[in-house]
């Protein structure tokens, strides 16, 4: 008799899952339903042609920085204190020319900051440093 019990207890116990599924089923299509199925508004591009852009050939002032930290302004090799007077000369002459600063990896970053320094002296605040590449 108690064995019996025991059995009929252990029938009671189990959970039907039924129910739930029919309610996650339910739930699911009622936010089918209710979704909205709008194409999103995009921003409208208009993509370049594939022609290369053409740009006016811009005179460069090139400084570079050697491994050696010496500074060179074009071909010739300048002090660091006379960067800014050459720059304003060779601003004067030319039609506001892009500073380029060329460094070398195995020069000191004080000298980068010492020639940075004087081409802003010059009035020169759009400039760019740039690596030498090695091979």
């Amino acid at each position: 008799m108690r064995n019996q019990n025991y059995s009929t207890l252990e029938e009671e116990t189990k959970i039907d899952m039924t129910p739930m599924l029919d309610i996650v089923f339910i739930m699911l299509i009622f936010f089918i339903v209710t979704s909205s199925f709008l194409k999103e508004q995009g921003i409208p591009l208009t993509i370049p042609e594939n022609n290369p852009p053409t740009v006016a050939d811009k005179v460069s002032v090139i400084i570079t920085i050697s491994e050696d930290n010496e500074v060179w302004f074009g071909k010739r090799r300048i002090d660091i204190r006379a960067i800014g007077a050459n720059l304003k000369r060779k601003m004067s002459e030319l039609d506001n020319p892009s500073v380029i600063i060329k460094t070398h990896p195995g020069s000191k970053s004080n000298i980068l900051i010492q020639v940075a320094d004087r081409v802003r002296d010059a009035g020169v605040f759009n400039f760019v440093v740039m690596p030498i590449k090695l091979p």
